[in-house]
């Protein structure tokens, strides 16, 4: 029996991420932020799809009032890959904090020396709340059991174009909950060098340029400044 010429030019016609499911069972990708109305100086006139890889671009079209009044048009394109957490695990009994070490491809094409990224243990929520998020990323990176996680703030890495809001923790832990090799998921393309550094070396790192990833910086600064190697931390 073959299929009813509606049916098929249904079928041929179907959209991937759109319509359709895409590789990742997505669809409506194109519909995000036609919705948003919480700021009336801006009006979103159309969201278009341009690209349903791992993660989402879109190019969208809207009218945003000046300062001054006017109401101008304008288009930005946004890259979509869902929200993250971070972790920063610290030991102040021995002045430590675990970090990793992973090759970056887009840092090694934009002129870091050999790519080898020091970071904190990070990853995207995929479905999971922040705070899961971190304990499984911890787990998989690190080889680590956190036991009571600090939330530490919120933020945007990348406003101008990507739409990702990551979520910062900090946690305590002790030689005894390294109960894992860590290392990442190789299924995952993952191979992440698992460091344990003095507290007083990573921020030297930060000084000298051995870390220039922007949300380990941030929470190592946040450690120094009100987290647990403050001044005030230290004589409480």
């Amino acid at each position: 029996m073959t299929d009813k010429p509606h049916l098929a030019a249904e079928r041929v016609s179907a959209r991937p991420g759109i319509d359709a499911p895409d590789h990742r069972g997505r669809t409506g990708l194109h519909r995000a932020g036609r919705d948003l109305d919480r700021n009336p100086d801006v009006v979103v006139r159309d969201v278009e799809l341009t690209s349903r890889g791992w993660h989402v671009l879109r190019r969208t079209t809207f009218d945003y009032r000046r300062r001054d009044g006017r109401w101008v048009t304008q288009q930005r394109e946004t890259y979509d890959r869902g929200n993250g957490s971070v972790v920063l695990p610290y030991d102040t009994e021995r002045g430590r904090v675990l970090l990793t070490r992973q090759f970056r491809y887009p840092a090694y094409v934009n002129d870091h020396p050999d790519g080898m990224l020091v970071e904190a243990a990070a990853g995207l929520l995929d479905g999971d709340d922040p705070l899961a998020a971190v304990r499984r990323e911890s787990a998989e990176e690190l080889g680590v059991t956190l036991g009571p996680v600090a939330h530490v703030l919120d933020a945007y890495m990348s406003p101008g174009s990507v739409t990702e809001r990551l979520h910062f923790f900090a946690a305590p832990y002790t030689p005894a909950d390294r109960t894992g090799s860590g290392g990442g998921l190789e299924e995952d393309g993952e191979d992440i060098e698992v460091l344990e550094l003095p507290f007083t070396e990573a921020l030297a790192m930060v000084r000298d340029g051995r870390i220039t990833d922007g949300k380990t910086i941030l929470l190592l600064q946040w450690a120094a400044l009100d987290g647990p190697f403050a001044p005030a931390a230290a004589t409480a």
